[in-house]
């Protein structure tokens, strides 16, 4: 090897070294001032996990706001333990014929049908209750509406006519079993407007979505990273 060669190599170490020397300074002093850099993606895991499971949370208490009663395949259906019931509701004075689902749009005579979608139901005995939704049941007596003993409904049906003569909240309860084992409860509200609810259906969800999209931008933008001592 020439000697110029040994000198321009010798010139490359000296050039490396002192690139690695700079690039050390800096990383030491720019990490010791600022910390490592952040990572949003990684950051942003458990704010969003936290806003899905929020949300998760809302619709489940919204889909489970009227305990046993949903609509599947079109068809009202009151779920008691393992069995159920077809649930109909009429209001001939002001509905005429339209069935009703949950709540109950008007005060004044009402016809509530349950009819049995198990065969085994016939052969136990079924008792339904209507209470004042009060938030206690401790006095279960002195706030029953409409009360039907237990019977057994050998045709598969439980009709029953009742006035509600003011609008109000309300606790339907039906019970199944020789033991009352198995009970469903579904509360329901009579002769209330449904403007509020419905417009709490349709704009709940963007409002929300807004909401938790701002906060996530929000918290990761006033984030600092933390300090980490220089080595």
């Amino acid at each position: 090897m020439s000697f110029q060669s040994q000198a321009d190599s010798g010139a490359g170490g000296l050039l490396a070294v002192g690139h690695k020397q700079y690039v050390d300074h800096y990383v030491i002093t720019h990490y010791s001032r600022e910390g490592p850099p952040m990572k949003p993606f990684l950051s942003l895991k458990p704010t969003v996990g936290c806003a899905v499971f929020a949300l998760t949370a809302l619709f489940s208490s919204q889909a489970y706001a009227h305990g046993g009663l949903s609509m599947a395949e079109d068809m009202c259906k009151l779920t008691v333990g393992p069995y159920m019931m077809h649930f109909s509701g009429y209001q001939p004075e002001n509905t005429q014929d339209k069935q009703f689902c949950e709540d109950i749009p008007a005060t004044g005579q009402t016809i509530v049908v349950l009819d049995y979608i198990e065969q085994e139901l016939r052969s136990l005995p079924a008792e339904v209750r209507i209470i004042k939704d009060t938030g206690s049941e401790d006095d279960l007596e002195s706030i029953t509406v409409l009360h039907l003993p237990p019977k057994v409904y050998g045709n598969g049906s439980i009709d029953f006519t009742h006035t509600f003569p003011n609008p109000g909240k309300f606790v339907g309860i039906v019970t199944v079993g020789e033991n009352h084992e198995h009970v469903s409860k579904f509360p329901f509200s009579v002769g209330e407007p449904k403007f509020f609810s419905k417009f709490l259906n349709i704009y709940m969800v963007p409002v929300v979505a807004t909401l938790i999209v701002g906060a996530i931008f929000f918290f990761m933008r006033d984030r600092k990273p933390e300090k980490k001592a220089a080595s």
